[in-house]
């Protein structure tokens, strides 16, 4: 995290403020059978759009419906640790994983959409240390179209703190949303920074 993010300081909340992208639009609302209808005698056209929905549409009338299936810490030389989102999300909360100072991550996010297409997709995340937030985050996952498998997105490559005052426990707190302002999921975790693995 750089020393502006460190500096940053009020409430641990996901504010509803931060949920826009500067200079993104959100698109005109269409169903899957409008997209699929448009343009029907365009056959590269066509093929583009079964490649992107697929041939066959799961759903494709009912409501939208996003599933957060899950959140994966990935760095290397470490096997990943996944955080299962479909269960208790208290028992998250209360769970602790340990970092090493300064190692390079990502985040996975793993999700389902089903019915209609979802845009402009974003998780958003807050970290706090001892109730001061330190770090702010905005990641644009993007617009989906309903699959029967899951989709993922991974966030850019991030770098913990370091050093003998940034070890300690940090608190996170996340939202999945959309261009709707649909919270899909709102979830909190922690993690430990620590001088080396355990």
């Amino acid at each position: 995290m750089s020393e502006q993010e460190a500096a940053a300081a009020g409430t641990s909340e996901v504010n509803s403020d931060d949920e826009t992208t500067p200079g993104y639009q959100a698109p005109a609302k269409k169903t899957v059978d409008e997209i699929a209808n448009l343009d029907a005698d365009d056959e590269a056209l066509v093929k583009y759009k079964q490649a992107l929905l697929g041939s066959s549409v799961p759903g494709g009338s009912g409501d939208l419906k996003v599933t957060v299936l899950s959140m994966t810490f990935i760095t290397q030389g470490r096997e990943d640790i996944v955080l299962d989102l479909t269960t208790d999300l208290d028992k998250i909360k209360s769970q602790t994983i340990t970092i090493k100072e300064g190692c390079e991550y990502r985040l996975k996010i793993v999700f389902k959409v089903d019915n209609q297409i979802v845009s402009g997709l974003r998780m958003m995340q807050v970290v706090s240390r001892k109730g001061v937030n330190i770090g702010k985050q905005n990641f644009m996952v993007g617009s989906y179209g309903p699959k029967d498998e899951p989709q993922e997105y991974t966030t850019p490559v991030e770098e913990a703190p370091s050093g003998m005052l940034a070890r300690g426990k940090y608190k996170a707190k996340c939202k999945f949303t959309d261009d709707d302002k649909i919270s899909w999921l709102e979830w909190d975790w922690s993690f430990q920074i620590e001088k080396d693995w355990c």
